[in-house]
């Protein structure tokens, strides 16, 4: 009897909800009512994102105003999405401010992109057809839907997504937030990160605020002086005009001390991107310093040589594309035996028969330099190579708001200076370079006592080649990696050589750094082209006072 109570009760209720027009509760597993089976019936893939009714959560007014071509219909979707504030709601603003809401003229059926293809939003099911629109936005929507969902995360349970919205908030906080919800905010936060961007956020909100006191004031003039980024300088105008005299004081001194520390920094970066320009020369300029000094060989292929080397990278890495890190660290050593081999054959095959006739040996390089540009046209195309550059090379070392120093130009100089100690212990300490040290002092003198000058020529010429090699290994992570890349550094090798004191190492990196960093602390002030000119006339000038350069190379064949 009391089942039969209970069974007609439940009769009753579902007859008086489908006679009000409400949709009565469905028993786990029965289908969805016919209404709301075109956009509803969640796939086994999508139903992780989806809710228990789309059709519920959409009406069709929302849905044309989706798919209308026209501002002010989407700007009433938006603002209508934004009122709903749930998950749905959120994937669908975020998809439409990334430009990845598409949807089917014909039904307005919505779709979402991603990486592995579209998506229906209702039901979560891939999608491969076509004819598709993509529902457009204006940036004011855009800034909308972004501050709107920075709002949200603001409350995320993830402290890496109220960072994130923190941080957004702070690039531009007037009208998005109110010092009061800081506050809120603040009181129950218990990340430190988190809090203490919190902080700067509400420094930046306090000149909006009449009703702070000076000691208020200044506290936040102390937390915006360690901010100092744009927004906080702006807010520190502000403060400036303050009536009273403590606060635009303060303020005053504190956008003065920032002024300054921006200044030092761009000096500092300045220096530090002469340096890693000075680098780049001394690695180019270091190979033909060994072949130049002791064969007397105007090599015009040099260039080619550090592309070989760049190239080299680009190989390996296509081999181990899932390890772009190692590759770059094997190609140290391959690209110094490749070039090296290059060189080797070079001296071997045209430069020997060519000695005691520069005019002749300038012109075979040159020629070569044509044919191995040719040959790596013809093996790889005329196009430029993406190297990647790995992680580890990837970001910057941040030293205050104003200055930051990026990885890959710290490798190259550190590089510089490894690549620079490894070919000055070969010469210093080992057989060769003793050999080699005699042979560019004094040739004959050395054949006399019975050095190899043959086997010292190509074993020199296949050092410098090695060392062109992994300058190009080097180049390869700040420049297109293509048939040209040797060409835009030949004659400012060729510079360096001749400035720092032709067959001298010290004389090539002292001269690389000054004219790397002569070339950064002049472009500010001419430009790049005519610091350039400003440069070469310069070296013109000095080499007219001092023939043999910084450093010139001593010795009995030199002195004659």
């Amino acid at each position: 009897m009391r089942k039969l109570m209970l069974t007609l009760i439940a009769v009753l209720m579902i007859g008086s909800a489908q006679a009000a027009g409400t949709p009565a509760p469905a028993a786990a597993g029965a289908a969805p009512s016919a209404a709301g089976s075109a956009l509803m019936a969640p796939s086994a893939a999508g139903s992780a994102l989806m809710a228990p009714s789309a059709a519920a959560m959409l009406s069709p007014a929302i849905l044309d105003s989706l798919c209308s071509s026209r501002v002010r219909d989407r700007t009433s979707a938006i603002s209508a999405l934004k009122a709903k504030n749930d998950e749905r709601a959120l994937i669908l603003l975020q998809a439409l401010r990334d430009g990845r809401l598409y949807y089917d003229r014909a039904s307005c059926e919505l779709y979402l992109k991603s990486d592995q293809g579209y998506t229906v939003w209702a039901t979560g099911a891939s999608f491969t057809g076509s004819g598709l629109r993509r529902s457009g936005v204006s940036a004011q929507q855009r800034a909308d839907i972004t501050a709107f969902i920075n709002a949200q995360a603001l409350h995320a349970p993830d402290a890496a997504a109220r960072l994130a919205a923190v941080t957004a908030l702070a690039q531009d906080p007037y009208g998005k937030i109110t010092l009061a919800e800081v506050t809120s905010l603040m009181q129950h936060e218990d990340d430190p990160e988190v809090y203490a961007q919190l902080e700067a956020l509400k420094a930046l909100l306090s000149p909006e605020e009449p009703t702070l006191g000076v000691q208020e004031l200044l506290r936040s003039i102390s937390a915006l002086e360690a901010e100092a980024s744009p927004a906080a300088i702006a807010a520190l105008e502000r403060l400036k005009a303050d009536p009273r005299p403590e606060v635009s004081a303060d303020a005053t001194r504190v956008l003065n001390n920032i002024a300054l520390l921006k200044r030092v920094s761009g000096w500092a970066e300045t220096l530090f991107f002469g340096l890693s320009l000075g680098s780049i020369l001394v690695l180019a300029a270091l190979g033909l310093a060994v072949t130049f000094g002791v064969m007397g060989v105007i090599n015009m292929a040099h260039g080619e040589l550090m592309m070989l080397g760049a190239y080299t990278v680009w190989l390996l890495q296509t081999a181990l594309p899932d390890y772009p890190g190692a590759a770059l660290l094997l190609s140290i050593p391959a690209a110094f035996l490749v070039s090296g081999a290059f060189g080797w054959l070079i001296e071997k095959g045209v430069i020997r028969h060519l000695y005691g006739r520069p005019l002749e040996t300038l012109l075979a390089t040159f020629g070569i330099s044509l044919i191995l540009q040719q040959l790596v046209r013809t093996v790889f195309s005329p196009l430029n190579r993406a190297v990647v550059t790995p992680e580890f090379l990837q970001g910057a070392v941040h030293l205050g708001p104003f200055l930051s120093l990026t990885y890959n130009r710290i490798f190259i100089i550190i590089f510089c200076l490894a690549v620079f100690a490894l070919t000055l212990g070969v010469l210093k300490h080992t057989r060769l370079g003793l050999e080699v040290r005699a042979v560019s002092q004094n040739r004959a003198m050395a054949r006399a006592l019975g050095v190899r000058a043959g086997r010292v020529d190509a074993l020199t010429f296949a050092l410098g080649s090695g060392a062109a090699g992994m300058a190009g290994v080097a180049l390869s992570q700040i420049t297109n990696v293509g048939p040209n890349l040797g060409q835009n550094y030949i004659i400012d090798s060729f510079m360096v050589v001749v400035f720092g004191g032709v067959g001298n190492l010290y004389g090539t990196l002292t001269g690389g750094l000054i004219m790397g960093l002569a070339n950064k602390f002049l472009e500010p002030l001419s430009g790049a082209m005519l610091s350039k000119i400003l440069i070469l006339v310069a070296l013109i000038i000095f080499i007219q006072k001092r023939p043999r350069g910084l450093f010139p190379q001593r010795g009995r064949a030199v002195e004659d």
